[in-house]
């Protein structure tokens, strides 16, 4: 798994690295917060981000409001800082852990297998299969009959959200609450608008969306590619 550390110390980030190398992760590393956000956007599948509070340019804090406006990626916060308004900010912004320093690096790869296997378990399966339709969730790719198609992020998570509840009608408030957060107090249209893009990157797959007049969307397959499905798990 892919994890971003970002310290504007040199020695911290170093540190930090290498014992996550030596756990069998793969690192990149960021020393501000603005390489930091650019980084993140450039790699599709890091898994867990670990930042420091403290950092020139763009602190993090507002690297992690950025990245939540995206992203659902666990987070760890480092800090000097040991106040409780901190933490409290922190994860208000949705943080996963806050750890202050100075700290054992062991105890901090610790909380990083503890967060990724907590996530990996308590989320949705890291691949979903329906309908023809394939999401690789580690890699951040989308199949269709073999073929990977390019998504948005949020076409992604919007179609990994349907394809996690196939066969339940969703109203439009539960997938704003689901999969733009519980904080976004924009139009439900946007969803709409979403949905039409999405139907028609997946071809004759988008007729999967089913519109639930009144109510919202429902992923739902076909009862050919049931029967494909069917086929398939013999």
């Amino acid at each position: 798994m892919k994890i971003l550390v970002v310290d504007d110390e040199p020695r911290m980030r170093k540190l930090v690295s290498d014992f996550l190398v030596n756990n069998d992760f793969s690192v990149i590393e960021a020393s501000n917060g603005r390489e930091a956000l650019n980084r993140f956007y450039e790699e599709a599948d890091i898994s867990l981000v670990i930042l420091d509070v403290m950092m020139p340019e763009i602190d993090g804090y507002e690297v992690l409001r950025r990245i939540r406006e995206n992203s659902k990626v666990p987070v760890i916060m480092l800090t000097a800082k040991s106040d409780e308004k901190d933490e409290l900010l922190s994860f208000s912004l949705g943080v996963d852990e806050f750890v202050s320093k100075p700290f054992s690096p062991k105890v901090l790869v610790a909380r990083v297998n503890a967060i990724l296997r907590r996530t990996t378990a308590d989320g949705s399966a890291q691949r979903i299969e329906s309908g023809g339709i394939v999401i690789d969730k580690l890699s951040h790719r989308v199949l269709i009959d073999d073929k990977e198609i390019e998504l948005s992020y949020k076409e992604f998570e919007l179609l990994s959200f349907f394809m996690e509840n196939k066969g339940v009608a969703l109203s439009r408030d539960k997938i704003l609450n689901s999969v733009w957060n519980y904080d976004y107090f924009g139009d439900a249209r946007t969803i709409d608008t979403h949905v039409k893009k999405l139907r028609a990157k997946l071809g004759e797959h988008g007729n999967n969306i089913k519109t639930i007049w009144g109510i919202g969307y429902k992923f739902e397959v076909t009862e050919k590619e049931r029967e494909y499905e069917s086929g398939q798990n013999k």
